[in-house]
């Protein structure tokens, strides 16, 4: 079974409480995985498929 990692910080996110999994706002093809940490500070994520940055 594959790990699942923050797309910010590349922490775990087994087990961890306020955490995020969405589809990339853009292209719509890639899953962007935040920890509760990263969410909360507005951690900047870069989209694999399409290079799209967010959170703004």
């Amino acid at each position: 079974m594959a790990t699942i990692k923050c797309s910010s910080c590349n922490k775990e996110l087994m087990n961890d409480k306020g955490a995020a999994k969405f589809k990339c706002p853009q292209c719509l093809k890639q899953e962007i995985k935040r920890c509760k940490h990263c969410r909360e500070i507005g951690a900047k994520y870069t989209c694999p498929e399409c290079g799209f940055t967010g959170p703004n």
